[in-house]
């Protein structure tokens, strides 16, 4: 009976320890309010496609104290940004400046774009060719007696 006792008693403890949120206090709702903007736009190292807030991986933790900190110590979005894209490259901003490395990240859907417009366009000409030419094929058929297809 007392195994299951510190079987159930571990268990609890274990899920409780699992429950644990970050709690972050602010002196202002204006602090809190950047600080959700600020985790919404930086993107999470490790994770890759979440955002400091949807992260759970320890480096996201660690990112999210520390925004905490340099909110509280009065630093502007632009440098806590600045400062997290000198550490981590601007892979980690959701909004990467345009720069030689970063312009295939603003132009990969542009040019995508445009070439799949020019291959509907001649797709688009190629039937229309075809079909002129069966129209053209049957027309000369029946004008020379034929009976057609």
């Amino acid at each position: 009976m007392r195994k299951i006792l510190r079987i159930a008693f571990l268990l609890c403890v274990s899920l409780s320890a699992m429950a644990a949120t970050d709690i972050y206090q602010f002196d202002t709702p204006e602090q809190e309010q950047r600080f959700r903007i600020l985790l919404d736009e930086l993107r999470c190292p490790k994770c890759q496609n979440q955002s400091l807030a949807d992260s759970d991986a320890g480096i996201a933790q660690d990112m999210r104290a520390r925004v905490e900190t340099m909110i509280k110590e009065g630093k502007s979005n632009d440098e806590i940004v600045d400062y997290f894209v000198a550490r981590y490259g601007d892979f980690v901003s959701y909004r990467p400046p345009v720069t030689p490395t970063t312009s295939i990240l603003w132009l990969a859907p542009l040019l995508l774009l445009g070439s799949g417009a020019v291959v509907i366009v001649l797709l688009l000409r190629r039937a229309s060719a075809r079909v002129d030419d069966s129209d053209a094929s049957d027309d000369s058929d029946i004008n020379q007696g034929g009976t057609g297809k």
